[in-house]
Parts: C-alpha cells; sequence; structure tokens
C-alpha cells in the first residue's frame, strides 16, 4: 500500500465521519438558512414609497390570502406545474426505458444525444417555441400549406398550453437521467424469474420494473416540479395573460411595484406550498415501496 493508501486509511479510522462532513454541512446549511430567514423576516416589513417600515406586521399576508389575484395565480401555477410534471415524466419514462433495456453499447451515445438541449441557451429554446407556435410559425405555416385550416391558429401560443409544451420540453432531460439511473439498477435476473414463473411481460412490468423504478420516478418528478413553479421566464415569453404565475407577479413585486416585503410574502407562500407537496410525494413513495416488500 502506498502511503498515501497509508495515510487515508488511518484519517478514516482514527477521525468520525461527522467530523469530516460537519464543516462542509453547516457551511452549506447557513448558506440555505440564512437569506431564507432574512427573507422570512422580511416579509413581515412594508413598503411606504421609498423607505422600508420595519414594524411588525401581517398585511402581507392578509392581502396574499385575501386577495382573489393572488389565488387564481397561485392555483394556476400549482396545475400548470403538476401538468408539466406528469407530462414530462410520462414522456420521458419510454425513453429512458428503451435506453435502459434496449440500448446496449450505444446507452453513452443516446445519453449524449439527450444532453445536446443543454449546448444552447434557455431563452433560445423558448424564443424557438415562440416561432413554432407562432401566428405566423411553423405549424400554422405547414397546416395551411396542406389546406387543413383556413387562417392560423391562435389558441396555440400565449396560453397556458404553450408554456406546459414549453416547460416539458425544456425539463424532458432532467426527467430522463433519474429514471435511467433507477432503471439502470433493476437486476435483470429478477425479469427473468419473473417469466420462468409465468408472467407476461406487461405483467413483470407492472410488478417488477415500474415498483423498482419508482425512486426515479418520484425523484424526476421532484426534480421538475420545484423549479417549474418558480419559473417567470416562459410563463411571461410564451404564456400571454392566461399564462402567467405566480413567479411573474413576485418579479413584478420586486421591481415595477416596489414592494419586497409583498413580493417575499407570496414567495413564502409559494415555498410552504411547494415543501408540503414534494413531502407529500416523498411520503407516498415510501408508502408504495414498504407495499411492495
Amino acid at each position: 500500500m502506498s502511503a498515501v493508501g497509508t495515510l487515508r486509511s488511518k484519517i478514516k479510522s482514527s477521525v468520525p465521519g461527522w467530523r469530516l462532513i460537519g464543516g462542509p454541512f453547516l457551511f452549506g446549511f447557513l448558506l440555505l438558512l440564512t437569506p431564507l430567514l432574512l427573507m422570512i423576516l422580511l416579509s413581515f416589513w412594508t413598503q411606504n414609497y421609498l423607505k422600508l417600515d420595519r414594524t411588525f406586521t401581517i398585511n402581507n399576508y392578509v392581502e396574499v390570502f385575501s386577495h382573489p389575484v393572488y389565488f387564481t395565480l397561485i392555483k394556476r401555477s400549482l396545475n400548470i406545474s403538476l401538468l408539466v410534471t406528469l407530462t414530462t415524466v410520462l414522456l420521458a419514462f419510454p425513453v429512458a426505458y428503451y435506453i435502459s433495456f434496449y440500448g446496449g453499447k450505444r446507452k453513452a451515445f443516446l445519453l449524449f444525444l439527450i444532453t445536446i438541449p443543454f449546448w444552447t441557451s434557455y431563452l433560445l429554446r423558448i424564443f424557438l417555441w415562440k416561432i413554432i407556435l407562432g401566428y405566423n410559425g411553423v405549424i400554422n405555416s405547414g397546416l395551411m400549406s396542406l389546406n387543413i385550416i383556413e387562417e392560423p391558429l391562435s389558441f396555440i401560443l400565449y396560453n397556458s398550453n404553450a408554456v406546459v409544451l414549453a416547460l416539458a420540453h425544456a425539463y424532458a432531460p432532467f426527467a430522463i437521467l433519474p429514471i435511467f439511473v433507477s432503471l439502470e439498477k433493476i437486476d435483470r435476473s429478477l425479469l427473468e424469474a419473473g417469466r420462468d414463473l409465468g408472467d407476461s411481460a406487461l405483467r413483470s412490468f407492472f410488478h417488477i420494473t415500474l415498483p423498482l423504478a419508482m425512486p426515479g420516478l418520484i425523484a424526476a418528478a421532484l426534480i421538475i416540479f420545484i423549479p417549474t413553479i418558480g419559473d417567470y421566464v416562459t410563463p411571461r415569453l410564451v404564456g400571454g395573460t392566461d399564462g402567467l404565475m405566480i413567479a411573474n407577479m413576485i418579479q413584478v413585486q420586486f421591481s415595477k411595484a416596489n414592494n419586497a416585503p409583498l413580493g417575499t410574502a407570496l414567495a413564502i407562500v409559494s415555498l410552504s406550498i411547494v415543501v408540503f407537496i414534494s413531502l407529500l410525494f416523498i411520503l407516498i413513495n415510501r408508502r408504495y415501496l414498504r407495499r411492495q416488500v
């Protein structure tokens, strides 16, 4: 054994694990906790024109829960995020399944192809969707050239459907990769045993493959749901007035309205909803896995 290896083994045997990770963990925790505490504190202040009033008040939260506009935006954001999550996971699973079970020696190349969208800017991809879905865009021009429609369709852009489509395309790689990793961990001998016992391919999928891939599905759902509910660029560009989400209102409060406390209160409420739904996802996954065991 080399001197470096000997030194590493001595360090591992003499220093407890919590001491090795305690410092970085505490540092990362403080970096997350400190801004969050400052946000919570700011949400209980008020903005009087250019002056920030630090008197404790709950008026911001009262306005959030009493104003119907905020409730409508939060509800729309949840609906869009959940629909994006469901759509992306359902479309990503067959791709990940094909790569894992039928990719063979091409797995690395296929995974490489999945990462190609990351080569271009996120904004550029959203602008391309505007070109595709626009009034004189690719879809309308193609349908009109085939004489399927007489005039361009106006309902495929600047609404919640366009937001769902653009977000599902943008976050598809984030769903494929964790599902693929989960499928790769499945012991193929279990599937062979199922076939030997008389299970059909469909029955083996629902009783073996899908339950064992559930952690990857839940991980993909969380990876998609958490950032999409806070996205404000995509709704702003392709959503129009019918596709705006709560993040757009938060951005308006911080910029044009110059009301950071109210914007922070909206952010805290949205964050609380996201945490609750995320914990619900995790709880469902744990109960599902326990039933399988």
